[in-house]
């Protein structure tokens, strides 16, 4: 779960801007969810595109979110799917590794705020690492970006059809897995399946039940 140990934020807040000498310099995997708040319940404020680079405020003791500044915004991002470098080779910054050095943080707003209001839905699992999950120090390749875009009909006919969100823990990135407890619905005439997770409509390859394509509205 995404809920750590209670601090309040103007302590954190302290923290971050006597740190501010110490930020770390990260890059996306993948494209990825900029948040705000660290978990998977909370809304999307931006996109950090694969490849682009990031300021790492502070993460959380496991480093599974990472208060970040991609341009102007400052928000939450998934720590598994950021790597910073050192000694000239990418390093995961929640890979444990003692090299990568990053201010601790706590965040204390427990409640999740999505972009249609309070979020109420309990974490119903979690999603299974792709391949640019951060699996404790390895690196499985470069970021693979965002798949191509599938054809617009199908595109309409999922956000036409909105089902009932579900919340899992981790970040929705193409290429993480679906576990087989939650229910895909059926894309008509396609091979496609979907869901709306963690805030976000997914496209699900049905042979694999990974994700292929995220909708970005």
């Amino acid at each position: 779960m995404f809920t750590k140990t209670l601090l309040g934020m103007s302590v954190v807040a302290g923290l971050i801007a006597g740190a501010a000498s110490a930020e770390t310099q990260a890059m996306a995997w993948t494209d990825l969810n900029l948040r705000d708040g660290p978990g998977p319940m909370y809304a999307i404020v931006g996109v950090i595109p694969a490849n682009d680079p990031v300021m790492v405020q502070g993460c959380l003791a496991d480093a599974s979110w990472c208060q970040v500044t991609y341009g102007e915004t400052t928000g939450w991002a998934a720590g598994n799917y950021m790597t910073t470098t050192i000694d000239n080779a990418p390093v995961a910054l929640s890979s444990g590794d003692n090299r990568v050095v990053v201010t601790t943080v706590t965040y204390d707003n427990t409640q999740a705020v999505t972009a249609g209001g309070l979020a109420t839905g309990a974490i119903a699992g979690a999603l299974i690492a792709g391949p640019v999950g951060a699996v404790a120090g390895a690196i499985l390749g470069g970021a693979i970006g965002a798949s191509a875009e599938p054809d617009p009909t199908v595109v309409t006919y999922v956000t036409s059809n909105p089902v009932a969100p579900i919340y899992l823990d981790g970040e929705v990135v193409v290429g993480a897995g679906i576990p087989d407890s939650v229910m895909l619905a059926p894309v008509p005439n396609s091979t496609y399946e979907y869901a709306y997770l963690n805030g976000v409509p997914v496209l699900v390859d049905t042979k694999d039940r990974k994700v292929v394509y995220i909708v970005r509205q």
